[in-house]
């Protein structure tokens, strides 16, 4: 590339501090993420990046080069072989470790016991019913609108976004509230790399408790289906998947809930008479997962011109492959983005995730029309990270709507065998109490 044409470093980008590396940590990078991957760029379909102080990645940057490494079996997912966790070079106290350590879990494994485990995690999570999935996020959207609609304000992320996939993943994993509310903290202290440890350990302990639970007294839930499935898990096994699918689920799934909110009320409202519309795109520009999926090579070689070693982690920077492809290509109407990931290890959870997604955007927007940002865009901030894309708060404003009744709260899940799914309209006694309670907890 001609020196000319190499862009100037991002404001607040201070690579020669990190020997040649662009940190992705701090809040400069989640400020404009954007600038960084065109930067980053120049580097050809890889760059060296930092994932926190001391802790080196290579960041492929590139679509086809992402997607060759997404499916290329002489890569490994096992994190057993990162060369600098190995060496030491990377403290055991680093805030990124327990997102990356190896964990015995489908996303860590390779071969045979991948499929297996693989196997084991997409047979339970095929026997979701979308009806009544698609009834669960109902109850759960009314329930959390009628919470904030009679104040004409509120801050979608904190009343809405936050709460709705743990209110929907605690109903399908039979996962109690008390314990639901522990797995949703300690997989977002893992996300931005605060008390990332103590995080792991809050996290693991609640999944931990709901495996015991469900020994003792299975129901119709994805754990339950997961314990019973013949692959015949182990108590650690358990542990591992769920706390995979639940953090690879609730984080996720809520950054896309505000993502799409965000790009539908920064947009003109008539382009996207369809929210799966808004969905693709915001998937394509503001993926709620920006960087991951760590792959490491077998041996010395070189790929995509460049040279990588042994054991060195290497990531794959969903946002900049899709923002790259889009703005050659355009995105409209296409569902190929990198989103999802690909090839072996692509995310089990797209269909319920996209079915929650857009039965709750739909049911905010038919519930409060008028709905709009109550500050300008260019005042949101984004929640620093290397590996996500997520608002710290969305603020808006509506016509309030007038209290009519206690709205339905969404089914809680109990210490026994879920019960049959309830008619539509119809409300278990006591529920509405409980779940105040909760979502009053979980304000705190």
């Amino acid at each position: 590339m001609d020196a000319h044409s190499v862009p100037v470093p991002p404001p607040g980008c201070p690579a020669h501090d990190s020997g040649g590396r662009v940190p992705l940590y701090r809040p400069e990078f989640a400020d404009e993420p954007q600038a960084y991957y065109d930067f980053l760029r120049h580097y050809g379909p890889t760059a060296p990046v930092e994932l926190a102080p001391g802790v080196e990645a290579t960041l492929v940057t590139d679509y086809t080069a992402a997607l060759n490494l997404l499916r290329d079996p002489s890569f490994r997912k096992d994190a057993r072989q990162w060369r600098d966790l190995n060496s030491g070079k990377v403290p055991e106290d680093s805030p990124v470790v327990p997102l990356l350590a190896y964990r015995p879990n489908c996303m860590f494994a390779d071969g045979a016991e991948h499929q297996r485990l693989r196997q084991a995690v997409t047979e339970s999570m095929a026997r979701i019913d979308s009806s009544r999935l698609a009834r669960i996020t109902e109850r759960v959207s009314a329930y959390l609108i009628g919470q904030f609609s009679t104040r004409g304000s509120a801050d979608l992320m904190a009343d809405y976004a936050r709460q709705l996939p743990l209110f929907v993943f605690n109903e399908l994993f039979g996962c109690p509230a008390e314990i639901g509310d522990r797995v949703l903290f300690g997989i977002s202290g893992m996300f931005d790399g605060v008390n990332a440890a103590e995080s792991a350990e809050v996290l693991y302990g609640a999944v931990g408790e709901l495996v015991a639970l469900k020994r003792t007294r299975p129901g119709d839930d994805v754990t339950s289906w997961l314990m019973q499935h013949q692959a015949e898990l182990t108590d650690e096994e358990m542990v591992h998947q769920l706390s995979l699918l639940l953090g690879a689920g609730a984080e996720p799934l809520r950054n896309l809930i505000g993502n799409t909110l965000h790009r539908i009320l920064t947009h003109d409202r008539g382009a996207y008479p369809d929210v799966r519309n808004a969905i693709d795109d915001t998937l394509w520009q503001n993926p709620p997962i920006a960087n991951l999926a760590p792959h490491y090579p077998v041996a010395d070689r070189m790929y995509a011109g460049q040279h990588v070693a042994a054991g060195e982690l290497m990531m794959v920077s969903f946002a900049a492959a899709n923002t790259a492809t889009a703005r050659t290509k355009g995105q409209a109407g296409n569902r190929a983005s990198l989103a999802w990931s690909a090839g072996p290890h692509a995310c089990p959870s797209q269909r319920p995730a996209t079915l929650i997604t857009v039965t709750a955007v739909d049911n905010l927007l038919g519930q409060l029309p008028d709905i709009e940002l109550a500050v300008p865009a260019a005042l949101l901030t984004w929640r620093p990270g290397p590996f996500h894309r997520a608002l710290t708060a969305l603020p808006v404003r509506f016509s309030a709507v007038q209290a009519v009744g206690q709205p339905t709260a969404p089914p809680h899940p109990q210490h026994t065998t879920t019960q049959a799914e309830p008619a539509a309209g119809q409300r278990r006694s006591g529920n509405a109490g409980k779940w105040s309670q909760f979502l009053s907890w979980l304000r705190k």
